[in-house]
């Protein structure tokens, strides 16, 4: 019996050597990527791409998210394992040892998760930035610059939303497969812009999707399984924008606007009406929030232009999002926040909102 609980403990010393092992190399390669950008540059150029052309090619076999279903195995797996450890501490004894064991077990699936984090998206966070990689320089703009973009927008939200097709309550329906409509516009954005150019696997509804709901999440990019993943149960204008939202990061940009800025300029260059009148409306919601916070009166004078079969998708989406609205989502919020700054984007959840910046820009160019 010695002789077994010595070999269990040899185990469980080995899993904690493994895992501080792999947390020690994610750690250097994340210092590494932060002090030196020359090496996430080349990171993000010669090595994850193979991960996204494997890993991403593999996962894309499966019509549901990977990362959805291990995210329940492994929590059903924690709280099963839990339960075996006291009924065998207290029937069998040994508690010190099992529970090492059991950590042991914890620590190197954990360490695991930190590397795979790491590869899959942690170093990317420090390489250059998309408007960097293509050029496009922001600069300071007033309120009547803004308010012209804002102008524009609506205009070109106002002739998608007559291409649309719309359900009985006036709603957007989409034409057609959105995962594979978001695959064939990232593809034609990357004959443009050549750092887009890669394999895209199709995106993923995430099946129980109030998970998202509840931390006020339009979509979420999996490192561990390179998957692009997004709320099903939204209004449907908000799917096709966030599809290739996700899905930019499967280029290795990580900057939430940058990603916001890629999937605007991938809708809006579709062939597909659904996909214009997603990402149109969807740059024009926030350049008019930014409008609003800068002059109010300019905004009412621009939001009395839009057209009315528009108002019945903005209606839905700010009740959709109402509906979960609670302890639960603040909490994500601040949790995503803090995430946010620590992976060195400084204004958080803003940052969202600074693909206002960066249309702009493109407005001026155009």
């Amino acid at each position: 019996m010695k002789k077994q609980q010595d070999g269990k403990g040899k185990k469980a010393g080995r899993r904690i050597l493994a895992a501080a092992a792999l947390l020690l190399v994610s750690a250097f390669l994340m210092i590494g990527a932060a002090q030196m950008p020359a090496f996430a540059e080349w990171y993000s150029e010669h090595i994850y791409p193979l991960l996204v052309t494997t890993v991403g090619r593999l996962m894309g076999i499966f019509p549901f998210s990977v990362v959805e279903v291990c995210l329940y195995l492994l929590l059903a797996g924690v709280a099963v394992s839990v339960i075996v450890l006291i009924v065998n501490c207290i029937r069998k004894g040994g508690a010190g040892n099992r529970i090492f064991g059991w950590f042991s077990k914890m620590a190197l699936i954990v360490g695991i998760l930190a590397f795979l984090y790491t590869v899959g998206c942690g170093i990317n966070y420090h390489r250059e930035s998309f408007s960097q990689a293509e050029g496009i320089v922001t600069s300071d703009y007033g309120v009547e610059e803004l308010k012209e973009v804002c102008l524009w927008l609506t205009q070109e939200v106002n002739a998608a939303s007559s291409a649309v097709t719309r359900d009985d309550s006036g709603l957007m329906e989409l034409e057609a497969p959105e995962g594979e409509g978001a695959v064939e516009v990232m593809e034609k954005l990357s004959e443009t812009f050549s750092s887009l150019e890669g394999y895209y696997p199709k995106p993923k509804k995430v099946v129980v999707s109030e998970i998202l709901s509840y931390q006020q999440l339009s979509g979420v990019y999996s490192p561990f399984t390179v998957e692009a993943n997004y709320n099903g149960d939204m209004v449907s204008y908000n799917i096709p924008f966030t599809a290739c939202h996700e899905l930019s990061h499967l280029r290795g940009f990580m900057e939430e606007r940058e990603a916001n800025f890629v999937a605007f300029l991938a809708c809006i260059s579709s062939e597909r009406a659904d996909f214009r009148y997603s990402g149109y409306l969807s740059g024009w919601v926030y350049c008019m929030n930014a409008l609003y916070r800068a002059d109010p009166e300019a905004w009412q004078e621009v939001r009395g232009t839009l057209e009315p079969k528009v108002e019945p998708d903005l209606a839905a989406n700010n009740a959709f999002w109402d509906r979960y609205e609670g302890a639960v989502s603040e909490t994500a919020n601040r949790i995503n926040d803090t995430y946010l700054k620590a992976n060195g984007q400084a204004d958080g959840v803003q940052s969202y909102d600074r693909m206002v910046d960066l249309i702009v820009a493109y407005f001026r160019e155009k």
